[in-house]
């Protein structure tokens, strides 16, 4: 009688360690792009009022990096979504948005749209071809050491940013 309680309690056991331990391996990243887990690279652009801005001056702080453009369809409709973010956003957030068109009127759109959080111009596509992008919009969620914590592709809901800044 021991015998078969000393089986089941391990068996228990085993499969209870199993399951913790399925349950803490992070996701696959099969996602086009920059893998999770690597460090953000760094980069120095143009805002659209022509003040340099680098990744690393947000060092300390959870950076929203969306990649984006005026004539993307997803990337108008999650605008609003973002702006609502930026003005609800704690102080150690950070949204900064690349646009890749930067020939197009990009201050004319941002002031249409009622954008006020930071954006930057990717002149010569170097940013987005750094962080490979290939679909637009495209938003890395970045730690406050620099590291690439998830991503997302396609247009995020103000409840999608909200989810993934709380798990950085």
């Amino acid at each position: 009688m021991f015998k078969k309680i000393a089986a089941a309690v391990a068996l228990i056991f085993l499969v209870t360690v199993a399951m913790v331990q399925a349950m803490e391996q992070k996701k696959e990243d099969r996602l086009p792009g920059l893998k999770i887990g690597v460090k953000a690279p760094d980069f120095e652009l143009q805002t659209l009022d022509g003040e340099t801005v680098k990744l690393s001056d947000y060092k300390g702080k959870k950076v929203m990096l969306n990649f984006w453009a005026t004539w993307c369809p997803p990337c108008k409709a999650e605008m609003p979504e973002m702006q609502e973010y930026y003005t609800n956003k704690d102080d150690d957030e950070i949204i900064l948005a690349v646009n890749i068109d930067p020939n197009n009127d990009v201050k004319g759109f941002a002031e249409s749209m009622g954008v006020t959080f930071p954006i930057v111009l990717d002149q010569g596509d170097k940013v987005s071809n750094t962080y490979q992008i290939l679909t637009i919009p495209t938003t890395y969620f970045i730690d406050e050491k620099g590291i690439i914590q998830e991503k997302f592709l396609g247009a995020m809901s103000y409840k999608d940013m909200e989810e993934k800044m709380a798990e950085l």
